[in-house]
């Protein structure tokens, strides 16, 4: 007896070390981050009390975990929003000074520089990216063809070549695994890169042209199918947290949805189901995504153990028909002035939501201020990495919040709109440092008739007035100076968080936004 019990003693403290390491490894949670794409503030009924688009799964979400009302994005666009969630640094502060990418764009985010999904990978986390990337990637060219044309017509593609794999992509900036498209589902090229290589060469170019429905012409794989490009990248995503779930190694899973931005296209079941337009089925039929992965994260086993985050990289796009959703009653922005592309809060302010179970307080509700640029500080205080000076020079933890702390974490936020206007928000006042829109609602930049005849800042309190509506920027020079000078700070030194001051990313062209700077 004595022999047999010293192995079973043995096989015993071996399994208990075993079943311990493993749950030392699991002790950090999965990371989920879903981003919409052209998602209005007030597109989700938990946001929007007078909401028409029924959203009961993302709602489900807000009512298990911690709603925010007080999100902003870095850019009232999709490239630069994206920018920011994986480096945890203003858009601005790369090369890219106003507009977005194209299908065809060269990388915009240098390997030398830490993202998210790279500090994750280092500290033992399995990390995935699957969906819209939209922050360009090199594709193969050719020999002995130039490489001509941006990506905004079909002839552009010409000289790619197809059968080799792409560089300068998700892989290089730490994802394990990447499966998705280049750019906005109505850029070409319309090809599925997996692993930095396409899935399909390209045998076919599509149009479409339909009121909602439209992308433009370019070259096709025979499996991108558009009306199927968002429900298979929800399973795709099902897929890898069910074979995630079998591991031990955490995971972070970066979910780029491509929708509800243009096309439009819900699937033949949700058509109809809102009773306002094409995009009010759209919605529904992401929501009812989200609800499947709810379950799926449940059946895996590991809903404890799981942050989901969901949110949005803009406002509400004007493709959406705005106007058609108004006369029926839904406003896209809820209360707020504009939308896509704007300075205003409706171009930058997002729904956000974070469930946690056990960590966050089911059914909770934060009014402070927080930007997409955050999850970078919030990664690496959950994982107990200490960011370096170059890392994450704009992003605040959001962990405090999480647990329910009730006071700011940003000294201040930047915002950011299409043609590259800033704004900058403290407290409950907001400074535009442009006379209109900087976008595409009323007053447009280019609208100089009445942009000639309005101030040539904005300065709201957004306490009292979140309409914007009355500008009080010649009344109160006094505090528009002081958010003038804070942002000054803030673009001179490199960074909006305490630390060493850092440089701009060279630029070879004059950067005519920051004319303000000491003006």
């Amino acid at each position: 007896m004595k022999n047999l019990f010293l192995p079973l003693c043995l096989l015993t403290a071996l399994f208990l070390t075993a079943c311990s390491t493993k749950n030392s490894v699991q002790q950090k949670p999965n990371i989920i981050y879903i981003l919409a794409d052209d998602l209005g503030y007030g597109d989700i009924s938990a946001f929007n009390e007078q909401g028409k688009i029924k959203t009961p799964n993302i709602d489900k979400l807000a009512t298990d975990g911690m709603r925010f009302t007080d999100a902003h994005t870095s850019s009232a666009v999709c490239t630069p929003t994206r920018y920011g969630i994986l480096t945890g640094r203003y858009n601005w502060r790369s090369t890219l000074k106003s507009g977005v990418l194209t299908g065809k764009s060269k990388a915009l985010i240098p390997s030398s520089r830490k993202t998210v999904a790279k500090m994750l990978q280092e500290n033992n986390y399995t990390t995935a990216f699957i969906g819209k990337w939209h922050l360009g990637w090199d594709w193969a060219i050719k020999a002995g063809k130039e490489n001509r044309g941006e990506g905004w017509s079909p002839e552009d593609f010409d000289n790619i070549d197809w059968s080799k794999p792409v560089k300068n992509g998700p892989q290089e900036l730490g994802f394990d695994y990447s499966y998705g498209h280049s750019g906005s589902l109505d850029m070409a090229p319309y090809v599925y890169v997996e692993n930095g290589m396409p899935t399909k060469i390209p045998d076919s170019s599509t149009v479409n042209t339909g009121k909602y429905s439209w992308w433009r012409e370019g070259p096709t794989s025979a499996d991108f199918i558009h009306e199927d490009v968002t429900p298979n990248i929800f399973r795709k995503s099902f897929q890898y947290i069910k074979e995630m779930s079998e591991q031990e190694k955490p995971f972070f899973l970066y979910l780029a949805l491509p929708s509800p931005h243009t096309p439009i296209l819900p699937t033949e079941e949700w058509q109809g189901k809102s009773g306002l337009n094409p995009y009010g089925d759209f919605v529904m039929m992401i929501d009812d995504y989200v609800g499947q992965m709810q379950e799926i994260i449940k059946e895996a086993g590991i809903e404890e153990n799981t942050i989901v985050i969901f949110t949005s990289d803009n406002g509400c796009a004007p493709s959406a028909k705005i106007d058609e959703l108004t006369e029926k009653g839904h406003y896209p922005s809820y209360i707020y002035r504009g939308h896509k592309a704007d300075i205003f809060e409706g171009g930058h302010r997002v729904p956000f939501i974070v469930k946690w179970p056990g960590k966050i307080a089911p059914g909770s509700t934060s009014d402070q201020t927080i930007c997409t640029t955050d999850l970078m500080a919030t990664c690496a205080e959950l994982v107990g990495y200490q960011l370096a000076d170059n890392e994450g020079e704009d992003s605040y933890s959001m962990l405090p919040l999480l647990h329910g702390m009730n006071q700011p974490i940003r000294e201040a936020t930047v915002h950011h709109s299409i043609n590259g206007s800033f704004a900058i928000r403290k407290g409950s006042w907001k400074l535009n440092l442009c006379p209109g829109s900087g976008g595409w609602s009323y007053p447009r930049p280019e609208n100089k008739e009445v942009i000639d005849t309005l101030p040539k800042y904005q300065l709201y309190n957004l306490g009292t007035d979140p309409g914007e509506t009355n500008n009080l920027f010649t009344t109160n020079q006094e505090k528009a100076k002081e958010l003038k000078t804070l942002l000054e700070k803030y673009i001179v030194e490199g960074r909006s968080t305490p630390g060493v001051p850092q440089q701009n990313d060279n630029i070879d062209f004059e950067w005519k936004q920051t004319d303000f700077i000491n003006e």
